[in-house]
C-alpha cells in the first residue's frame, strides 16, 4: 500500500462504478484494522502520525467510494475527464429543460401530495441517471459523457434538498 495509491487499488478493488456495498465496507474495515493509530502506541509518536496519515487516507478513500456520485466523479477524473463542475454547467438542453419545470413544479406545489409526487419524479429520474452513468462508466468507456452525468446527479442531490424542504414545511412531523 502508497498513500498515494487510488482509492481502488488502496481497497484492492477494481476501478468501475459499480461494487458490491459490503465489500467495501468489509475491505474498509480490514484497512482500518492495520492502519489504525491505537495499534502502534508502543511505536513512538512518528509512528502514530503516520498510522493517523494513513487512517485519514483509508476513511476519505471509504467515503469517496461508497456515495454513488462521489465515485463517479472520481471514477471520470482518474479516466481524464473531470467533472470540474464549479466551471462546467454544459448540460444537455433537455436536462435544461428538466431542471426549469423541476423548479416551477415546487414552486407551484400547494399540497404535500403534489411535492411528495415531485420527489417520486425526482427519485426516479435519480435512479436512472445512475444506471446510465454506470453504463458509461463500466461498459460504454465514455468518462466524458459520464462526467456530464455526474453534473445532473449532483443537480439532483441539490434540488433534492429544497424538495426536502418544501415537505418539511408542509408536514413538520415526517
Amino acid at each position: 500500500m502508497r498513500l498515494d495509491d487510488d482509492d481502488f487499488t488502496l481497497f484492492g478493488l477494481p476501478p468501475k462504478f459499480a461494487l458490491e456495498r459490503t465489500v467495501l465496507d468489509q475491505q474498509w474495515r480490514r484497512l482500518q484494522a492495520e492502519v489504525h493509530p491505537d495499534r502502534f502506541a508502543g511505536d513512538g509518536a512518528s509512528a502514530q502520525r503516520v498510522a493517523m496519515q494513513w487512517a485519514v487516507r483509508v476513511n476519505e478513500a471509504h467515503h469517496r467510494l461508497k456515495d454513488p456520485v462521489r465515485r463517479a466523479a472520481y471514477l471520470c477524473e482518474l479516466r481524464g475527464a473531470s467533472v470540474d463542475a464549479e466551471r462546467n454547467t454544459a448540460m444537455p438542453a433537455h436536462f435544461l429543460m428538466q431542471q426549469m419545470a423541476w423548479r416551477e413544479a415546487l414552486e407551484d406545489a400547494r399540497t404535500l401530495a403534489q411535492v411528495q409526487a415531485l420527489e417520486a419524479e425526482l427519485d426516479a429520474q435519480h435512479s436512472a441517471s445512475l444506471a446510465d452513468t454506470q453504463r458509461l462508466l463500466d461498459e460504454a468507456d465514455q468518462p466524458a459523457a459520464a462526467a456530464q452525468q455526474v453534473r445532473a446527479l449532483m443537480f439532483m442531490s441539490r434540488f433534492r434538498q429544497d424538495v426536502e424542504r418544501r415537505l418539511d414545511i408542509l408536514d413538520p412531523t415526517r
